[in-house]
């Protein structure tokens, strides 16, 4: 992984997880399902089933092809894990407003979606 600069930092659990410029992880191993509730909390999302499907979606994905996807591939690998109604992008806006596949790859623990600005 790239250098990248810590500009902030993250307390969960009486830890510090650094954060870079954009809010994304710098250590993606600091990654939890705390880290994801308080990075949650700063955008004002609740996490509710629904979101953390979508977020083992992202996180699988990174994981078979070590990447984020942007909004494209992310509507697709939703779809296939998720089943065609969920796999919509008005339902990741519904979940995600404003750039779905870069807020829920940074509620993940993921990089910033390489195409997405």
């Amino acid at each position: 992984m790239a250098s990248t600069e810590i500009t902030r930092y993250l307390t969960v659990s009486e830890t510090e997880v650094g954060l870079d410029p954009e809010g994304y992880l710098v250590d993606l191993d600091q990654w939890s399902p705390a880290v994801a509730e308080a990075l949650a909390e700063e955008e004002g999302i609740e996490l509710g089933a629904e979101h953390w499907e979508v977020l083992e979606v992202l996180r699988a994905f990174y994981v078979k092809y070590e990447m984020a996807p942007a909004m494209r591939p992310l509507v697709k690998a939703v779809g296939r894990e998720l089943g065609p109604d969920k796999g919509r992008s008005m339902h990741l806006m519904r979940l995600f407003p404003g750039s779905p596949a870069k807020r829920a790859a940074r509620l993940a623990g993921l990089p910033k979606p390489s195409n997405c600005l």
